[in-house]
């Protein structure tokens, strides 16, 4: 029966996959490695999210001895055959994200002329003001292995792309009376 894992439970397998580890060391990965630019995982959320690797036994959990001791997770043979198959999925094929600008075009009727158009100058600001974030970031953490500086690459990608939208819209809808 094929395992279909969430992006979280990708995201701690693989983690896992690189060597054993404690939760609180996962957490402190995904902040150093800048992670949380491209993923959701809470802190509170990675113990529950071993919890179910562990329970579909894709990782194992050592207590060691000791008072201060943490639970440490590493992969099993399974949980790194479907680590690889899982890699290949989410490489592989497209899974449509979905933006609350969607929502917001919907209902654009419900506003005034200035209004609408004002919420997207406000959006084009934002989006904006998010690539020059990640670029910063993205100085800050140099030299970055290439598939990580891909990571960045994609989602600045999407941001331009975002931001021709805006624009693109903003100009036909500020051209169209109301």
């Amino acid at each position: 029966m094929p395992v279909h894992l969430t992006d979280a439970e990708l995201l701690l397998l693989g983690l896992v996959a690189e060597m054993p580890r404690h939760g609180y060391e996962l957490e402190q990965i995904i902040d150093t490695r800048g992670m949380r630019e491209w993923t959701q995982v809470g802190f509170s959320s990675i113990y529950f999210v071993l919890g179910k690797l562990e329970k579909s036994e894709l990782v194992a959990a050592e207590v060691p001895k000791g008072a201060k001791a943490r639970k440490t997770f590493c992969i099993t043979p399974s949980g790194r055959e479907v680590l690889r198959l899982e890699t290949i999925a989410a490489l592989g094929a497209y899974r449509p994200t979905f933006s609350s600008l969607l929502l917001g075009m919907v209902h654009w009727p419900v506003l005034s002329r200035d209004a609408a158009l004002n919420a997207l100058e406000e959006r084009l600001s934002s989006v904006v003001a998010e690539l020059e974030r990640l670029e910063r970031v993205r100085r800050q953490r140099q030299p970055m292995p290439d598939h990580i500086e891909s990571l960045f690459d994609f989602s600045t990608g999407q941001l331009e792309a975002e931001r021709s939208w805006v624009n693109t819209t903003l100009d036909y809808m500020r051209s169209k009376p109301w």
